[in-house]
């Protein structure tokens, strides 16, 4: 009977699986310098914050409150429960996109529905411990659709950036610059000014200071240009009204069983955002203050997060970069920052909210296109096309997909084409070839290989193949094809597996094939040097049956001279041995001893 095999975990696989959060680790043993640390980042951070969650929260198609309770509730619930320990969560601009999209079809209640679902997607992640499987996102589509979401911040922010006088702008992107070019000549001045002295605010105040944040300033200083000299802009109060200073009451979404259906893939996008981007932040993070944050923790902390923040009208967050790299840059190291952040930004909420009506929407256009041009990473984005020319197709279709279809197809068409691209690879590493011809080769690469078939004697009748890669289905019709081809019928086929890490089933379904038909022709099918995942699979499936437990081999030298028996020839010595190595004294071998010996070769490599 053969057992399975269960191998340790190492601390640290076991430390990054924990399902415990970072706050309750560091706790344990937190000083009063760590508080006053995480305290002055934390305040910090909050009002970078505030900009920002009214900007993303805009952008989005949602009123600004939306964007501030968003950064108070999932910022404390990310900072409070998360698997890292200095990320900030809260809106970014990674979520723009799918957003917009969202409360234009659906409205609010369909974003909330939306937003809600994919937290519990997120849980179930986490929980089941998937962690670790986000990170396999390739890196062309991630930036791929983050190149492409830049764009649309980009374009979004155009009208506000100049204030255009023009209605509704397109959501398509096409369209969107059509309309935009349409209206060129209402140029405000007024707004032209405002912009580009938020903007040269952000770009020039890091020179001098860069402990009170440049978007800050450069809100704080725009505003008050604008109201003191009475300059003929819009702001957040002539368009939206006034910013409500209540904490909003949970409240639960009302759409109907077909909207909620069509929101299943919206919701998995926001999923797989959320979960990447957060991600992608903790591990910027742990390079940043040399730690190592539960990635399924994170996961946890993060649909939590989205699920509680539409119930308080908020939108979709995740881990954010930028916030994170600031809370670190100015002293976070624990949770606690985090939570001081969404303390900071509550506070400023709910007696400094109403102030926010009065600030020009041209500065929160410029702040957008600041975060839109770190947010391309253009330099990334063009070193990509000195990448294999399948990762550049990757790349550029789903960032046109992105800018021109959908964000939710751009993902899925990445990941799917991704995936088709790599088992085309994986399939082209997987090579069968006859191998018995070695013998014949005296150059052949082989020759310096202890384990080589050339160092060996072949009896004649006896054919001897080698599959080299994971055999998996992308290899199995070449394997087929190269197997029915063989010049004339041998009485035996040997087929080595030294090469061969891993089977699936449709790989075990190929082998049974022909196992079945060169039986018909007289041909008996030896394996060996079977490793260990696939003995495992052949031992669990119909394949053992096929080609009996006395045809399984651990090494070369024991299949040959299984072969020898078959075609009546007396056993040879294995080379480099003085004694001979005799073919089984009984026909059933136990697969535990082949399994044995499978890990006994495979222990070095290790």
């Amino acid at each position: 009977m053969l057992a399975a095999v269960h191998r340790l975990d190492s601390p640290l696989d076991k430390e990054l699986s924990l399902l415990v959060p970072k706050l309750f680790t560091t706790l344990r043993s937190y000083t009063r310098p760590e508080f006053t640390a995480d305290l002055t980042a934390g305040i910090i951070v909050g009002i970078v914050a505030l900009p920002l969650a009214i900007a993303f929260a805009i952008a989005s198609g949602v009123t600004p409150e939306r964007g501030l309770w968003t950064a108070v509730l999932a910022g404390f619930i990310i900072s409070a429960f998360g698997g890292s320990r200095v990320q900030i969560g809260g809106p970014t601009g990674a979520f723009v996109v799918i957003v917009y999209g969202i409360v234009q079809r659906y409205g609010y209640d369909g974003l909330a529905v939306a937003t809600f679902m994919a937290g519990i997607f997120l849980v179930l992640i986490g929980v089941v411990r998937l962690g670790a499987v986000i990170k396999f996102v390739p890196h062309p589509v991630v930036v791929g659709f983050t190149s492409g979401i830049a764009i649309i911040i980009l374009s979004s922010e155009v009208k506000d950036f100049f204030g255009l006088h023009m209605n509704a702008v397109p959501a398509e992107f096409l369209a969107k610059w059509q309309a935009l070019i349409g209206n060129a000549h209402s140029v405000n001045p007024y707004a032209v000014a405002v912009s580009v002295l938020a903007l040269a605010i952000i770009l020039i105040w890091p020179r001098f200071s860069r402990r009170i944040p440049g978007p800050f300033v450069a809100l704080v200083v725009s505003t008050v240009v604008a109201q003191a000299l009475h300059w003929p802009v819009e702001t957040i109060g002539s368009r939206f009204g006034s910013i409500s200073a209540s904490f909003p009451h949970p409240a639960l979404p009302h759409v109907s069983l077909a909207q909620a259906t069509a929101l299943v893939g919206p919701a998995f996008t926001i999923a797989m955002l959320a979960a990447v981007e957060s991600l992608l932040s903790a591990v910027v993070a742990d390079g940043m203050i040399g730690g190592r944050h539960r990635s399924n923790m994170e996961l946890v902390a993060q649909g939590i997060a989205n699920i509680v923040s539409p119930l308080f009208g908020g939108i979709p967050a995740t881990g954010a970069i930028a916030r994170t790299a600031t809370n670190v840059k100015n002293g976070g190291r624990t949770p606690v920052a985090g939570i001081v952040h969404a303390l900071t930004l509550l506070v400023i909420t709910l007696f400094f909210g109403r102030w926010a009506g009065l600030i020009p929407m041209a500065t929160l256009a410029a702040i957008l296109v600041v975060v839109a041009y770190h947010m391309s990473e253009w330099h990334t984005f063009v070193s990509e096309f000195s990448a294999p020319k399948s990762d550049v197709l990757v790349l550029v279709a789903t960032f046109l997909l992105t800018v021109l279809v959908d964000l939710t197809v751009a993902i899925e068409v990445g990941m799917v084409a991704s995936a088709f691209l790599f088992m085309r690879r994986m399939a082209q590493v997987t090579n069968v070839s006859a191998i018995t011809s070695e013998l014949e080769d005296a150059d052949d690469p082989y020759a310096t290989d202890p384990n080589a078939v050339m160092r060996r004697v072949v009896p004649a009748g006896v054919e001897v193949f080698e599959i080299n890669g994971p055999f998996f289905f992308g290899a199995a019709e070449t394997f087929k094809d190269t197997l029915g081809h063989i010049a004339g019928k041998p009485k035996v086929l040997i087929i080595r597996l030294r090469n061969v890490p891993s089977i699936d089933s449709t790989a075990m379904h190929a082998l049974k094939d022909v196992v079945h038909r060169t039986r018909k022709e007289g041909t008996v099918v030896l394996l060996s040097d079977v490793h260990t995942q696939p003995l495992i699979a052949i031992g669990r499936s119909a394949v053992l049956d096929e080609i009996g437990e006395e045809n399984l081999f651990g090494n070369i030298d024991d299949a040959l001279n299984r072969a020898r028996e078959l075609l009546g020839f007396p056993p040879v010595e294995r080379p480099g041995f003085a004694t001979p190595t005799v073919a089984r004294e009984t026909p059933a071998q136990g697969l535990a001893v082949l399994h044995d010996e499978a890990l006994r070769r495979e222990r070095p490599r290790k």
